[in-house]
């Protein structure tokens, strides 16, 4: 049985709310967004610094991880602090990056998505270190990745390969509505090409119209879609279109190539090449013979310092067993904390999961502030009654978990 002094942590974690408050709307006044964090990562590092964490470092491709202990077992935190855009800007009731902060709640740009979580990490490695909590054959990491919302996983491909860390399990703090997550649908982004030839457009029969021959392959997608496979867990696999696009001489002529973009999202037991051979496959691709490709997209964009790490954009699937010792552990310390039981669940998007298990086999729960529907949204905010539920369990976890797997 965990040691954990439960009452004390929460009292803690109530405590530390002004400061965590103060951390999250300063790193909400740095934009952010994938491939521009340099900002905001030494932010990072100046308050897990501040607070007292063993050592902090920020690795070549620009995540930053402050340690905590240094024992061989590894316990790890994710939080991506990249954030997405604005979006129509007169869309927000106040300025984005300012954000406000009211008795309950805190608004701008990534408060929920994700540096809330963020904020109850540092604070959580100050309770630890206040408390003696971590275990004295673990070091606990506290993690900020890059670029996730341009590449999820990406960041943890390199942390693990590259950096050589490699935990028991990790806890992502995206936002979970309250909840304890195991699990999401993996995705890919799908590239189907088709060529033509061009002619005058006064005299269609002459040439072959690619976008007609697209227009057929679409029509099949949608089709396709209705047949994906379901889990009773994670739900439907689906696919969408998300872009097309086109060459042709001109608005007079047969358009000679079209090109589209799908969004596959995967679910249990679906993998990139179900997901390839399933649109190969449909009658109007296998009909446009060589004129039709189906490719997969990879990412090759420079990080905030300058680093390429090129992958295939495929984001495995994963889902942790409900009868695991992390899920079990979890639930476990929700319980202790808060006398009260769990929601568990799944994300409906996904998230840095995809490479920590659904890549390298990892364990992953999640537990953050926030919830899902603030993600990308306009006017986003995060609870500060989540930061204090947040910092508490990911404090008191490390001992509970090494206690249940001894």
């Amino acid at each position: 049985m965990s040691t954990v002094d439960f009452s004390r942590v929460n009292e803690l974690a109530k405590k530390y709310e002004p400061e965590m408050t103060r951390f999250l709307r300063d790193m909400i006044r740095i934009p952010s967004e994938s491939c521009q964090e340099e900002g905001v990562i030494r932010r990072i590092k100046e308050e897990m610094e501040k607070v007292g964490f063993d050592r902090v470092e920020i690795d070549k491709m620009g995540n930053v991880l402050g340690f905590i202990g240094n024992g061989p077992r590894i316990i790890a935190f994710d939080a991506h602090i990249d954030t997405v855009g604005v979006g129509n800007r007169s869309n927000w009731t106040f300025d984005p990056y300012e954000g406000y902060e009211d008795a309950e709640t805190i608004g701008g740009r990534g408060a929920s998505d994700q540096e809330g979580g963020m904020a109850s990490m540092v604070y959580a490695g100050k309770i630890i270190k206040e408390l003696g909590l971590c275990p004295k054959d673990c070091t606990i990491v506290m993690v900020g990745t890059v670029q996730e919302e341009d590449c999820d996983g990406l960041c943890w491909q390199y942390i693990i390969n590259e950096d050589g860390l490699k935990p028991e399990f990790v806890v992502s703090t995206e936002p979970t509505d309250g909840g304890i997550y195991r699990g999401q649908r993996g995705r890919m982004e799908i590239r189907v090409d088709v060529s033509g030839v061009s002619c005058h457009g006064s005299a269609p029969e002459r040439g072959d119209n690619a976008i007609y021959r697209m227009a057929h392959i679409m029509t099949e997608l949608e089709q396709l879609n209705a047949r994906l496979a379901d889990d009773p867990f994670l739900g439907k696999g689906t696919l969408t279109v998300s872009q097309i696009f086109y060459t042709s001489p001109s608005r007079c002529a047969v358009a000679d190539s079209c090109a589209i973009s799908v969004d596959r999202r995967l679910t249990f037991g679906e993998d990139k090449d179900l997901a390839i051979s399933q649109i190969e496959n449909l009658p109007s691709v296998k009909a446009a013979g060589d004129k039709a490709k189906v490719s997969m997209y990879t990412y090759e964009v420079p990080s905030w310092t300058g680093l390429v790490y090129p992958t295939d954009c495929y984001f495995p699937t994963w889902v942790l067993p409900e009868d695991h010792v992390v899920t079990k552990s979890t639930e476990e310390t929700y319980r202790s904390l808060f006398g009260r039981e769990p929601r568990t669940d799944k994300w409906t998007f996904s998230t840095n999961g995809v490479s920590i298990m659904g890549r390298y086999g990892i364990p992953v729960v999640g537990f953050g502030p926030g919830k899902e529907k603030e993600a990308h949204a306009p006017d986003e905010k995060t609870w500060k009654q989540d930061l204090i539920e947040c910092a508490a369990l990911y404090a008191a976890l490390p001992a509970t978990y090494v206690a249940n797997s001894n």
